[in-house]
């Protein structure tokens, strides 16, 4: 059977929470693609960041994507390939614009598949509805952000919602707990039971939209091995209605782990801390934590972590950073500004502290999601800057925040492509820059905490694994 590659685009560089050993993409030119195509992972991710846009920005982001990917994959000779369009599992981003826009550059496409529990997080699905550790996720802080709020848990009224009525909810359809659990069962008995659900999506056409229940990982299996065998299906084969099915996907994390069949993870969470990076004498390099992410679960995460003796705060005041973007005479005041972090950080550093940089807490208010928009990518773009200048002095970078840790990533530390290693926690992963690049950037373990992952004590346990114990 030829192989299948699995290709997710990502609205933020932290979907890759659940899966280890594969290329994460920053670009998407001709050379980038094929070499991801080549990898040997059956996953490919292409860090699109599109969460942080306006919608008609993202949209045109995904087409260049898109419009680049076609060729690559035609080009690599891949004739079994799946597209991910992956997004937040609190119900955040740009759907369905999204896979509209995927379905129209990449399609036709059979069906369409609405899965976004993250299971090592409490998201799970049940009924069509959509949970946060038991809750109904409307009634969460998540369901308030001023750019992608929500008024329901129901997810095919959900879906009506944010498709302003053009996809009605009882247009929706449910693949339910009680026919994954059969088609899971029926896996592991051998006894067939798994037919129905196979026949199910077999029968798909002209991309109907299907809610995913899910709450345990073996379900998810299980619709994944459904769509390995109709992708691959023969001409006339039984289910098969006479070619391969083609299927879109919209999901959070751990539906990847259903659609691809991965190794255990080569290195636990010791060994994984074990990457820190040393100098000559063997001595460990110090790490920096960066800290953009606004949600409640952020903040309290932060405050453990600054209540640390061996971590300083230092705060990038959002509000001097505002009034110099409204400075007549340009950049300057912002370069002094830096130059203030900037020594602050070094200071800390220097103590034998692991400097923490944050941006000041609660949202400013503004009036316009333009504006807001601004402001967050000024603000990420300051923290980028700064965490580049310290990175060839570091061991490890903990960057917390999708659009942190994106901008980060790409105009920080002008990284092409990465190496996803796996995770240090449930969620969190740990990715190194691919060889070839920035020698002082080589081998810099960089985990990318979501704004929403864990508890208040998560941020704190993933800093005290990577910085180890104190020393006596």
């Amino acid at each position: 059977m030829a192989p299948l590659k699995i290709v997710v685009i990502d609205d933020d560089p932290t979907g890759s929470q659940t899966v280890h050993g594969c290329p994460l993409l920053l670009g998407w030119d001709p050379a980038s693609l094929a070499a991801g195509l080549a990898h040997p992972s059956p996953l490919l991710f292409l860090l699109a960041d599109t969460r942080a846009l306006a919608p008609a920005a993202a949209a045109e982001r995904l087409r260049s994507i898109c419009r680049a990917l076609g060729p690559a994959l035609a080009a690599a000779g891949l004739e079994r390939w799946l597209v991910v369009s992956r997004g937040d599992s609190t119900l955040r981003g740009h759907f369905p614009l999204e896979v509209d826009v995927i379905a129209e550059e990449l399609g036709p496409f059979d069906a369409t598949f609405l899965a976004p529990a993250f299971l090592p997080g409490g998201r799970t699905t049940v009924a069509g509805v959509h949970l946060l550790h038991g809750e109904p996720v409307h009634t969460t802080a998540f369901a308030r952000d001023r750019l992608f709020s929500y008024s329901t848990s129901h997810l095919p009224s959900w879906v009506e919602e944010k498709s302003r009525g053009r996809i009605p909810a009882g247009g929706v359809e449910l693949i339910s707990l009680a026919e994954l659990d059969a088609a899971a069962t029926g896996r592991a008995t051998g006894d067939g039971g798994d037919g129905p659900l196979r026949q199910r999506l077999a029968g798909l056409q002209g991309n109907p939209l299907l809610v995913v229940d899910a709450e345990q990982p073996q379900q998810l299996a299980a619709l994944g091995a459904a769509v390995r065998e109709l992708t691959a299906a023969a001409a006339g084969a039984e289910g098969g209605n006479g070619r391969p099915r083609r299927f879109l996907f919209q999901s959070a994390a751990s539906l990847l782990n259903g659609l691809a069949e991965l190794p255990p993870q080569p290195l636990d969470a010791e060994g994984l801390a074990g990457l820190r990076r040393r100098d000559r004498h063997g001595t460990p390099l110090p790490g920096l934590v960066l800290v953009g992410s606004h949600v409640p679960l952020a903040d309290a995460q932060l405050a453990l972590l600054l209540a640390e003796p061996r971590c300083t705060g230092v705060e990038l005041e959002v509000d001097l950073l505002a009034g110099a973007m409204a400075e007549p005479a340009g950049g300057q005041p912002l370069a002094e500004l830096e130059l203030t972090w900037a020594g602050q950080l070094a200071e800390v550093l220097a103590a034998g502290q692991t400097p923490v940089l944050y941006s000041s807490r609660g949202e400013r208010p503004w009036t316009a999601a333009a504006e807001g928009r601004a402001l967050g990518r000024a603000l990420a773009e300051t923290m980028a800057r700064l965490g580049a200048g310290l990175a060839p002095r570091l061991g490890y970078l903990i960057s917390k925040g999708g659009t942190t840790s994106q901008t980060l990533l790409r105009d920080g530390l002008g990284l092409a492509a990465l190496q996803l290693e796996g995770q240090l926690l449930p969620g969190l992963s740990l990715l190194r820059p691919a060889a070839g690049g920035d020698p002082g950037m080589a081998g810099l373990p960089l985990l990318t905490f979501p704004g929403n992952l864990g508890d208040s004590h998560t941020l704190r346990e993933a800093w005290r694994r990577m910085e180890g114990p104190a020393s006596p």
